[in-house]
């Protein structure tokens, strides 16, 4: 075999090598990608997309339901997908192949397939204190249907599952054991072979999560011996909403299932009512997601060369990167890893002394620096672990080590040129709002000339390095919440960086707002926002657009409403207040 060329793997991603800034607005000013958000997903390699296009161009057809030619081509696709996933891990029989749309529909279809029949008041699941949430809500949800309890497998210092425990929390009231191979979070493989011989021990039904080991280890379903195996195509190079539920034949034959309709009849009729079809059929109701499927199988053929290399040139490679990552990370005085030691794949999650994790994530994406801030869906992990989120760098082998030494640069930059976050000060709350943006913008609480200050500061901004940069200065000057209202009822629910809004009304009517959050970013978007919103009436700030005016400032590419830092529940709750 060929030995593993990262330049030449990195070629075949038309994203990574094609990107230009989406700041169209910037002249000569732009930033090339670095995109180390892998965790998440994965770029798709030009081979995996043309087959998708191809599908739709040349046999697009729904199938197993039609006699003609496009339905029979299609279909052949389709199942040779299933014959290659089969062989991928290894499972015995195509009937232990169930496309899902993912982990998460996966993990679903256990509980509410099978595990809510099994188990009963009093019954115990084992699941891992670092899930993802996509595998700690669904069991939650069958243990409150049927009155089991969760049991948490506690960490070691490393990040791993704590064996130490595992007899007291794996025992006889034990039904079902359901842990992930490596987090999502932590990038260690866990000792998933004990947990699995541990839970067949005393009869449990063991759940692996692969949705991260898939496009870095090599899986084997039957030398691991577990019962169920779930993992989605779009972290390993593939498209998303395709995911495969692996369960051994006699469980999946014992499934009722989850949903009905469509190819998972064998007969339906009102008088004698339904009856199944066969595995795999039985558990794939509805038209499935054909296109993603076809192209997964080409994901399978792009891939499976590279795990199974007994060179192991990848995997060699992928370990060099994130032992470079890592030393280099070590190098920055104000890094924290969240767990002792180098993770076993290249997911890296850390905190930075004295800066909010949100401040850095958004302060690397004007540079082009894509990485993770957040609870990463884990936030029962980051409870355990006493925090309120973290970064996370994760990498691919399409990654360089000239990439992580840019990321490096920059964050080094951006840690010395904003001064830690200091201890929260204990202001008197004033029934308005000082907006002073900037040496150009003087204070004011006309609501319209703030406004017009603040689009008059931005339209004059071009970049969007250069418009993060305006935003934090603007953080400076949000006149901060009293901290004795900083509580349940202003905390705003739905930005992940901790916000508060207090509103008065005088008696004209109108509103002002008083706000804060721990993130300088939120505190500089509070006072666009606020800009925005005080001094105005009920029927006013109802009929504020925000989008216009996030699109007037140039801001909507980067920072919409609608997306994740919780601009659109500052919103929501400031035409609530009001309303």
């Amino acid at each position: 075999m060929t030995p593993f060329d990262p330049q030449l793997f990195r070629q075949q991603f038309p994203l990574l090598n094609n990107y230009e800034n989406i700041d169209t607005e910037s002249k000569g000013d732009k930033n090339p990608l670095v995109y180390f958000d892998n965790a998440a997903t994965t770029q798709k390699p030009q081979q995996v997309i043309d087959i998708a296009n191809h599908y739709y161009q040349v046999f697009n057809a729904n199938v197993h339901r039609a006699s003609h030619q496009l339905s029979s081509q299609a279909t052949i696709a389709f199942e040779n997908a299933r014959n290659l996933t089969q062989k991928f891990i290894n499972a015995k029989s195509v009937k232990e192949v169930i496309w899902t749309k993912g982990s998460t529909e996966s993990i679903n279809v256990i509980t509410q397939s099978l595990a809510r029949n099994i188990l009963k008041q009093g019954d115990e699941i084992a699941i891992c204190a670092s899930e993802h949430h996509a595998n700690i809500v669904p069991w939650q949800i069958v243990a409150k249907q049927t009155g089991a309890i969760i049991k948490v497998l506690p960490l070691s210092s490393s990040g791993h599952i704590d064996l130490k425990v595992i007899d007291k929390l794996i025992n006889n009231k034990t039904k079902f054991v359901a842990c992930a191979q490596i987090s999502n979070v932590l990038g260690k493989i866990n000792p998933i072979q004990t947990v699995i011989n541990k839970a067949k021990s005393v009869g449990a039904i063991s759940i692996i999560d692969g949705a991260q080991t898939v496009a870095h280890v090599a899986v084997d379903v039957q030398a691991l011996d577990c019962d169920f195996y779930v993992f989605s195509a779009h972290k390993m190079y593939g498209p998303t909403g395709v995911g495969v539920l692996y369960g051994k034949q006699a469980l999946l034959e014992s499934m009722q299932p989850y949903q009905g309709g469509g190819e998972m009849i064998k007969n339906v009729s009102f008088e004698q009512g339904t009856s199944y079809n066969e595995l795999p059929f039985k558990l794939e109701a509805g038209t499935p997601n054909i296109a993603g499927v076809v192209a997964f199988a080409e994901t399978l053929e792009f891939i499976w060369p590279l795990l199974s290399d007994i060179d192991q040139g990848y995997s060699r490679y992928e370990k060099k990167l994130t032992q470079y990552c890592y030393q280099a990370l070590v190098t920055i005085e104000q890094v924290e890893f969240i767990v002792d030691g180098v993770p076993d794949i290249p997911v890296i999650a850390f905190t930075i002394n004295g800066h909010h994790n949100h401040d850095i994530a958004i302060a690397l994406d004007s540079y082009g620096i894509a990485i993770r801030s957040g609870h990463h869906c884990a936030m029962p992990l980051m409870s355990y672990l006493h925090i309120d989120g973290c970064l996370r760098v994760s990498l691919a082998a399409y990654n360089t080590f000239t990439e992580v030494d840019i990321f490096i640069t920059h964050l080094k930059s951006i840690v010395s040129e904003f001064e830690p976050e200091e201890n929260h000060l204990e202001n008197s709350h004033d029934e308005t709002i000082a907006v002073n943006t900037s040496p150009e913008v003087k204070v004011t609480s006309e609501p319209k000339a703030a406004m017009d200050r603040i689009i008059e500061l931005f339209v004059n901004t071009k970049s969007w390095d250069s418009r993060h940069r305006e935003i934090m200065l603007l953080s400076r000057e949000l006149l901060r919440l009293d901290k004795t209202l900083r509580s349940d009822v202003t905390l705003i629910s739905g930005c992940e960086s901790k916000a508060w809004l207090y509103a008065t009304r005088s008696n004209d009517g109108t509103y002002s707002f008083t706000a804060d959050s721990d993130a300088k970013i939120i505190r500089g978007l509070l006072v666009i926002v606020l800009a925005a919103f005080n001094h105005k009436s009920s029927q006013q700030i109802q009929s504020v657009n925000i989008n216009q005016y996030f699109s007037t400032l140039g801001l909507m590419q980067h920072l919409s409403p609608s997306r994740g830092n919780g601009l659109i529940a500052i919103v929501d709750k400031i035409k609530t207040l009001s309303a």
